[in-house]
């Protein structure tokens, strides 16, 4: 059933996805694109690589909660039209809300349709759909975060993590929340290409946390 109030859940889903964060915060607090820099993407791991750790974390948290409060508009669509809460139905209207906004984050309106890679956005996403699901691919990031210090490698296996826990771990019973599992997984290599040819030829980046790369 499609009503003003969907409607206008989809449009402002993909406008608070398509706030280029990254392109703002940098422009704004230190006179730099990072879009000119780095890997070239509008997203929170290149901020981190040519802003420091203070914007990188900025840039971070305000992008998962792009994601979780697009997501969480369906509850404001109101039950007539989602369903009650926690239902396939009501889920369905969730998992659209988030992808419009992981959308709007990879083709931002608001920056020239060049957005970042999404990942951020989508963890938000699942964060507002599954939380539990979310912790695991949370634990799987960080573990492989610091043992390789490759952001996109821990990226990509915490996409992989989601469809995984979600079908084994936590059972769930809602399909479309399984299909959407495996499309993150897609999503998350198409978007991370570049990374993954970069990763095969020992040519990626890293990252460190806790202390600077030795000279």
């Amino acid at each position: 059933m499609i009503s003003i109030f969907s409607i206008s859940a989809v449009l402002f889903a993909y406008l608070f996805g398509s706030i280029p964060t990254a392109v703002w915060l940098g422009q704004a607090f230190y006179g730099v694109d990072v879009r000119e820099y780095g890997s070239g993407n509008a997203g929170a791991t290149n901020t981190f690589r040519v802003l420091g750790k203070k914007a990188g974390i900025a840039v971070m948290i305000i992008d998962i909660a792009k994601g979780y409060t697009a997501t969480n508009l369906a509850y404001f669509i109101g039950l007539s039209v989602t369903g009650p809460q926690h239902t396939s139905q009501f889920v369905n209207y969730q998992l659209a809300l988030g992808v419009t906004a992981v959308m709007g984050h990879l083709f931002p309106i608001f920056a020239g349709f060049r957005g970042g890679k999404g990942v951020a956005t989508l963890f938000g996403m699942i964060l507002a759909v599954n939380f539990p699901a979310a912790m695991f691919c949370v634990l799987v990031f960080v573990v492989v975060l610091l043992a390789t210090k490759y952001v996109s490698l821990g990226s990509i296996c915490a996409g992989f993590t989601f469809p995984l826990s979600t079908i084994f771990i936590l059972q769930s019973t809602i399909r479309s929340e399984v299909l959407y599992g495996m499309c993150v997984c897609i999503l998350i290599l198409i978007t991370h290409q570049k990374n993954l040819e970069r990763l095969l030829k020992g040519k990626e980046s890293k990252v460190y946390l806790f202390k600077k790369k030795a000279s």
